[in-house]
C-alpha cells in the first residue's frame, strides 16, 4: 500500500473513532507535515505540495466534521436498536411490563394532580399580557392600625399588620401624585349581588373596577369594549362588562347582548362589553360574573355610615395595583417615592390618637398574581401534599426497582455473554437505562392520563354545592412538561440499582451456570434494602393517614352546642337602593312571617352571621359598672326572636328574645356561658349592662361553635335584629319535611314578598358545617388513597424478595428437608426472613413518623402528632399484611419435595 493510502486509511479511522481524544488535531497535523514533507522530496513545491495534500486528506475542520456526524449517526442508530430491543423484551415479559407501567403511573399520576393544584396556587399568573409588570400595593403598620373599619384581608404578623385595604381618598392621592405606574389602577371583589335579566333575578359575584382598570391590565374585551375613565363618573349611567360565562349562560353568547340593560341590585346597567374567557379579573381565585365602575359604589352597593365610600377616608377596602416598566425604577424606588404621599393621605384622611407612632408604610410587592387570597390558606396543606405524593412515588420505585433486579438476576447470563463479545459495561448500562427510561416514559404517558382525569378531582373536594371552587386548576403544558421531566429521572433513578449491580458483576462467574452466587446474594441485599425503604415509607403514609381520619372524625363528634339536623340554610340580600335599613327590618319580618306559615316549617329565624360557616364579627365588650378595658372584645350576632329555638340552643338563665324587643324598646342581649365566666365570674349577669348602647343581659344561653369546628367556642353575646340595622342576613329554617322538597316552596314564598329577591347560596346546616371541614377531608381522604396504595406496593415488594428467596434456596430447602428437617422448620425460616425486614422497616417508619408528625401538628384536632393509637395501629397493619404476603412463599417453600429440590439446579 502506498504512503498515499496508508495516511487516508490512517486519518479516516482517526477522525472515524467513538472517542474523541484531545490529541487528535496534534495527530493529524504531524501526518499532514510528513505527506506534505514526502511530496516536496518528490520534486514538488512547497505551496503545491500543500494544496495537494489538503485535496487528498482533507481540512482538519471537514474530518472533525466527518466524525461528528458518523458518531451521531452511529449513536442514533444503537439508540433506536436499543429502544427496539428494550420493547421487545417487555413484550415478551408482558406481566412484568403491566406491573411496571401501572406502578409508574399510578406514581407519577398522583404527582401531576398534586403538582396541577400546586402550580394553580402557587405559579400561575393572571392571565393578561406581561403579569410580570403588575405589582399590588399593601401597608404595614404596628400591632393596632388607625383606620376605623378595614375590610379584605388582614393579618397580624410578628407584632404587625398587614394589609392591601386603602381608602379610595387614599388611591386617589396615590394616583395623582406618583408617575412611576402606567396607571395605577383600583379593584374592588363583590361576593353577591343579585342579577336581574329579563325578569330573572339570580345572586352573582362581581368586581369594582377603576376607569383604568383595563389600561393597566391590558385587556381587550373580546366583544364591545371595556370600561373606560369616562365610565368612572359619579352620576353617570351606569355600564358593565360581563364575563364569557356569564354572556353564555343568559345570553346565549349573543350579539344582542351588547347595549343590554338588566339590573343589579334592582338599578338599570347596560352591558357595553364581554371579557376574554380566561380573564378572570386582579384576582386568582375569584370569577367575577359583572365588572362595574367604581363610581357605581353609591347607588349599586350602598354601603358605610352614609353609603358613600368614595369619600370616606375611614373606611379601608379597595385593593390597588398598578403596571410598571422594569427599566425607569427599582421596587425600592417606587416604594419610597410612594410612602410619603401615602403616609400624608393617612394623616389627613384618619384621626390619629395622641402617642401614636405606628402609621402604616407602603410596600410594593409583586402582583402577577393580583390579590392573591388563597395562598396563605393552602400553601401549608400544599407542601404537605407534595411531601406525600413524592413518597408515593418513591414507594412505586422501589417496588419497580425491586422487580428490574430481579429480573436482572434472571438475565445475567445474557449480559456477561454481551461483555465477553465485545461490549463494553458502559453499552450494557445504556441499554439497561435504555429499557428503564423506556418503562418510566410509558408510565408517564399513563400518569398524564390519570393527572388530566383527576384534575379537578381536588377543587372539586374544596367546593362547596352551592358556589363555584375556589381553586381553578389549569392542565397545560407546563404540566406535561413536568411529567416528561419526572418520567426521565425516574427512569434513571431505576437505572442506578441496575448499574451499581452492573459494576459488582464478574464476567466469567456469569458464563457459568453455577456461578450466580456471588450476585444472587447481592441482589439480594439490595432487594432487602428497598424493601426495608418501602415498609418504612409504608408506615409513613399509614400513620398520616391515621392522624387526618382520626382528626376528621374528631371534629365531627366535637360538640357544636346546637342541632343542625333539618335546618336550612340561606341568605337574602335586599338592594339597598330600595330599601333603607327601617325598610330591610320591617322586609324582614315579613319575609319571616310568610316563611312560618309555610307548610313543613317548624320554626324560622335568622342572623347576621351563620353558625359555623367561617364567619365572625368581634365587637368590644365593655360593662358598665367597671372601668373600661381596650383590649376587651367578644364575638357578636344579630338574631331573629326564634334564633335559639330553630337551632336548639338551651337559654340557661333568664328568658330568650320576644316580639317585645324592638327597634323602640330598651336594648337587650343574651350572652354566652364562656362571656359569663369571662367577664361575669362568680356574678349573675342577668340586669347587667355593657357598651355604649347599654345592651341589658336578660339570658344565658349555652356555648356553640362560631367560626369552625376546631376553635372553641368563644364568648358571645346576641342582640335582636330587630335592634340592629344589618341587611344581608342567613335565614335558619327547621323543617319537619326533607329540605330538598321545601325548598321550592320557600322559594315562592319569598317571592310573594319580593320577586326581586333570590335565596342565596341554599343549604343544609350540615352541609355548611361539612363545608368547613373540606381540607381535614382531603387530608384524610388523600393519605388513606396514598396509605392503601404504599401498602398495596409495599406486600407485592414482601411477596416478591420472598419468592425469589425460596427460589435461589430452593436446592438448600431440599438438602435441609432431605437431611430430616420439618417443614414447619422451613416454614419458621423463611418467614423469620419476612419479619426481620418488616420489623427493620417498622423502626426506621415509626421514627421518620415521629419527627415527619411534629410538621402537621397544627393541622391536628383532638390528639397529639405522636398519637399511639394511631401509630400503633399503623404499625400492626403495616406488619399483619407483611407477614401475609410473605407468608404465602414461604408455605410455598415448606411444601417443596426433596427430591425436585435437589434437581433444582
Amino acid at each position: 500500500m502506498s504512503l498515499r493510502s496508508r495516511l487516508r486509511s490512517f486519518t479516516s479511522s482517526l477522525f472515524h473513532r467513538a472517542e474523541l481524544d484531545s490529541n487528535m488535531e496534534a495527530e493529524f497535523r504531524f501526518h499532514f507535515d510528513k505527506y506534505v514533507e514526502h511530496l516536496t522530496q518528490s520534486g514538488i513545491a512547497p505551496e503545491e505540495a500543500r494544496r495537494r495534500a489538503r485535496l487528498e486528506l482533507g481540512s482538519l475542520a471537514t474530518q472533525k466534521e466527518n466524525c461528528r456526524r458518523s458518531l451521531g449517526l452511529r449513536l442514533w442508530d444503537e439508540l433506536v436498536a436499543d429502544v427496539r430491543f428494550g420493547a421487545r423484551m417487555l413484550r415478551k415479559s408482558p406481566a412484568f411490563a403491566a406491573i411496571a407501567i401501572l406502578s409508574l403511573a399510578l406514581g407519577i399520576g398522583v404527582n401531576t394532580t398534586i403538582f396541577t393544584l400546586a402550580k394553580s396556587v402557587l405559579l400561575d399568573r393572571l392571565e393578561v399580557s406581561h403579569p410580570e409588570d403588575l405589582r399590588i400595593l399593601t401597608w404595614v403598620s404596628g400591632k393596632k392600625f388607625p383606620m376605623e373599619s378595614l375590610w379584605g384581608n388582614y393579618s397580624d404578623e410578628g407584632g404587625a399588620s398587614h394589609s392591601s385595604s386603602f381608602s379610595y381618598p387614599v388611591y386617589k392621592a396615590l394616583r395623582e401624585r406618583t408617575s412611576l405606574f402606567q396607571p395605577l389602577f383600583a379593584f374592588k371583589d363583590i361576593s353577591q349581588m343579585t342579577a336581574t335579566v329579563d325578569g330573572h333575578a339570580e345572586s352573582i359575584s362581581g368586581e369594582l373596577v377603576s376607569g383604568n382598570f383595563y389600561e393597566g391590565m391590558r385587556i381587550r374585551p373580546i366583544f364591545g369594549r371595556g370600561i373606560s375613565p369616562t365610565d368612572d363618573v359619579e352620576g353617570k349611567a351606569n355600564v358593565a362588562v360581563i364575563s364569557d360565562a356569564f354572556w353564555a349562560r343568559r345570553f346565549a353568547r349573543s350579539p344582542s347582548a351588547i347595549g343590554k340593560s338588566i339590573e343589579i341590585n334592582l338599578l338599570p346597567v347596560t352591558i357595553v362589553g364581554v371579557n376574554p374567557p380566561t380573564f378572570i379579573g386582579a384576582q386568582m381565585s375569584r370569577l367575577p360574573e359583572v365588572f362595574m365602575p367604581l363610581a357605581a359604589q353609591p347607588t349599586v352597593l350602598p354601603r358605610g355610615k352614609a353609603g358613600n365610600l368614595l369619600k370616606d377616608p375611614n373606611n379601608w377596602w379597595l385593593q390597588i395595583m398598578g403596571r410598571v416598566d422594569s427599566r425607569e425604577a427599582s421596587d425600592a424606588a417606587r416604594q419610597s417615592a410612594l410612602d410619603l404621599p401615602f403616609v400624608q393621605a393617612v394623616k389627613s384622611g384618619v384621626t390619629i390618637k395622641a402617642g401614636r407612632d405606628d402609621l402604616p408604610h407602603i410596600r410594593v410587592l409583586p402582583g402577577r398574581r393580583g390579590s392573591d387570597y388563597e395562598k396563605s390558606e393552602f400553601i401549608k396543606p400544599i407542601y404537605v401534599l407534595i411531601v406525600l405524593s413524592v413518597f408515593v412515588l418513591l414507594i412505586a420505585c422501589a417496588n419497580l426497582a425491586n422487580l428490574l433486579l430481579a429480573r436482572s438476576a434472571a438475565r445475567q447470563r445474557e449480559m456477561s455473554v454481551r461483555v465477553a463479545m465485545g461490549a463494553s459495561r458502559m453499552r450494557v448500562l445504556r441499554q439497561v437505562t435504555t429499557e428503564s427510561l423506556l418503562l418510566s416514559l410509558t408510565g408517564g404517558v399513563g400518569g398524564v392520563i390519570l393527572g388530566y382525569s383527576s384534575r379537578n378531582l381536588l377543587p372539586h373536594l374544596i367546593s362547596t354545592p352551592w358556589e363555584d371552587g375556589r381553586l381553578q386548576t389549569r392542565f397545560d403544558l407546563y404540566v406535561i412538561l413536568f411529567t416528561l421531566g419526572l418520567s426521565v429521572i425516574t427512569g434513571l433513578l431505576l437505572s442506578i440499582p441496575l448499574a451499581l449491580q452492573g459494576r459488582r458483576e464478574d464476567v466469567s462467574s456469569g458464563l457459568k451456570e453455577g456461578g450466580r452466587g456471588s450476585a444472587a446474594r447481592s441482589h439480594n441485599f439490595t432487594n432487602k434494602a428497598l424493601v426495608i425503604f418501602q415498609l418504612s415509607v409504608s408506615l409513613v403514609l399509614l400513620f398520616g393517614a391515621g392522624l387526618f381520619l382520626k382528626t376528621l372524625s374528631n371534629l365531627r363528634a366535637a360538640p357544636i352546642g346546637f342541632q343542625p339536623d333539618r335546618v336550612l340554610v340561606f341568605e337574602i340580600d335586599p338592594p339597598r337602593s330600595r330599601y333603607t335599613p327601617e325598610a330591610a327590618l320591617t322586609l324582614h319580618k315579613r319575609i319571616l312571617d310568610t316563611i312560618a306559615a309555610v307548610p313543613g316549617v317548624q320554626s324560622a329565624s335568622l342572623s347576621s352571621d351563620p353558625l359555623v360557616a367561617l364567619d365572625s364579627s368581634i365587637n368590644q365588650f365593655q360593662r358598665n359598672d367597671r372601668p373600661k378595658d381596650a383590649k376587651a372584645q367578644a364575638w357578636f350576632n344579630a338574631v331573629g326572636t326564634n334564633f335559639f329555638e330553630t337551632l336548639q340552643i338551651p337559654i340557661l338563665a333568664g328568658r330568650s328574645f320576644n316580639s317585645s324587643d324592638i327597634l323602640t324598646s330598651p336594648k337587650v342581649a343574651i350572652i354566652n356561658q364562656k362571656l359569663a365566666h369571662k367577664f361575669f365570674p362568680g356574678e349573675n349577669p342577668i340586669g347587667k349592662t355593657f357598651n355604649e348602647e347599654k345592651y341589658e343581659i336578660v339570658g344565658v344561653c349555652g356555648d356553640t361553635k362560631y367560626e369552625d369546628l376546631k376553635s372553641d367556642a368563644p364568648a358571645t353575646f346576641f342582640v335582636p335584629y330587630t335592634q340592629s340595622f344589618e341587611s344581608n342576613v342567613t335565614y335558619e329554617i327547621r323543617t319537619l319535611a326533607p329540605s330538598a322538597e321545601i325548598l321550592k316552596s320557600l322559594q315562592q314564598a319569598v317571592a310573594t314578598v319580593d320577586k326581586d329577591l333570590p335565596l342565596i347560596h341554599a343549604r343544609t346546616q350540615n352541609e355548611q358545617i361539612d363545608a368547613t371541614l373540606s381540607n381535614q377531608r382531603i387530608f384524610a381522604l388523600l393519605t388513606s388513597a396514598f396509605g392503601v396504595l404504599a401498602l398495596i406496593l409495599a406486600c407485592i415488594g414482601i411477596y416478591g424478595i420472598m419468592a425469589y428467596t425460596v427460589t435461589r434456596r430452593t436446592n438448600e430447602i431440599g438438602i435441609r428437608m432431605a437431611l430430616g428437617a420439618p417443614r414447619t422448620k422451613v416454614l419458621r425460616m423463611i418467614l423469620r426472613e419476612a419479619s426481620t425486614l418488616t420489623i427493620i422497616g417498622v423502626i426506621i417508619g415509626i421514627a421518620a413518623s415521629l419527627f415527619l408528625a411534629r410538621l402537621v401538628s397544627t393541622m391536628l384536632y383532638g390528639l397529639k402528632p405522636s398519637d399511639p393509637t394511631a401509630l400503633s395501629s399503623a404499625a400492626v397493619i403495616l406488619v399483619a399484611i407483611a407477614l401475609l404476603a410473605g407468608w404465602i412463599p414461604a408455605r410455598r417453600a415448606s411444601r417443596v419435595d426433596p427430591m425436585d429440590a435437589l434437581r433444582h439446579e
